[in-house]
This record gives structure tokens, sequence and C-alpha cells, in this order.
């Protein structure tokens, strides 16, 4: 079942270069990953430090494998230096799971 994962982050002022390259590093790292679909960068209109990455995956389980994955995790570390606090992450199921 199709899952989109909302991955919000405050950066700091002053690094936008820095952050946008590594964007674009991280994105292309998910896009060799099995299961992913799409991805978008949104930028807050009223705060430009806030950031929304939404990824389309094919299922969690390929979320959840690319979330371990070694390379990501590098690509989270270097993001946290222009980070003010924590990466808050949210997944969905895409439609209308089905009741027990």
């Amino acid at each position: 079942m199709l899952v989109k994962i909302f991955i919000k982050r405050r950066f700091k002022k002053g690094k936008v270069k820095e952050i946008n390259a590594l964007l674009r590093d991280f994105r292309s790292g998910a896009m060799t990953q099995p299961g992913y679909i799409s991805g978008e960068t949104l930028v807050s209109h009223d705060d430009p430090q806030d950031v929304l990455v939404i990824g389309t995956w094919q299922d969690m389980e390929s979320w959840l494998a690319w979330r371990g994955n070694q390379r990501r995790i590098d690509f989270e570390t270097m993001l946290t230096m222009y980070q003010e606090g924590p990466t808050h992450y949210e997944a969905y199921v895409l439609g209308v799971p089905p009741q027990p």
C-alpha cells in the first residue's frame, strides 16, 4: 500500500546553498532505492527556515529500509549541523486502511 512520508525540519539562517545541496544529494540517494516513487521539497511561505519533504513510497517496508540505510543516516547527520531542532517524521497510508 502506498505511503507518504512527511519529514519536517527547521534550518538555521544563512546556509541555503549548503542545505539545498545536501537535500539534492539526499533525494538522489532515495531515487536509487527500491520502492521509491517520488519526492518533493516545500519551503514555508511564512517562514523559509521551515522545510517539509514529502516522499512517496510503494510500501512502508521500502521506506523503513531507506530510513535505516547507512547512506541516509550519513546524510541525516550532515543535515543536523544546519538544523535548529530535531527532524520530525509522519507516515500516512494512501487511502482508507481496511477495518479489522
